[in-house]
């Protein structure tokens, strides 16, 4: 994994993209936020978001007064990636989710 992806933000700003497609700047500044619960220092944001397009992550254009944001195929497969790995370590949550109790214990004693 790049040195790039080691931030917990960076990855979850992708996921965002991932689902949403594209957002303005500020949309995705505000559901970050409502994601994390707090509030994110906009300098610290933006800084983010240019290191994400200088690294070739996210496509920036500009919309009227906003910038608009998308994840690259890069983005996108880096994103993958990750959550491949984290499959592998933690599994599959929707398969533990639907897998049903049997009632028997792995513990003998």
């Amino acid at each position: 994994m790049t040195k790039w992806f080691h931030s917990g933000r960076r990855r979850d700003l992708c996921a965002l993209l991932y689902d949403a497609g594209e957002l303005r700047a500020q949309s995705l500044k505000n559901r970050l936020e409502s994601h994390y619960d707090e509030r994110i220092d906009p300098g610290s944001f933006y800084a983010t978001l240019r290191s994400l397009v200088e690294s070739g992550f996210f496509d920036r254009r500009t919309e009227g007064i906003a910038d608009v944001y998308t994840l690259t195929d890069a983005g996108e497969r880096a994103l993958l990636d990750h959550c491949a790995w984290l499959t592998e370590r933690v599994g599959d949550p929707g398969a533990v989710a639907e897998a049903e109790p049997t009632g028997d214990s792995d513990l003998k004693d």
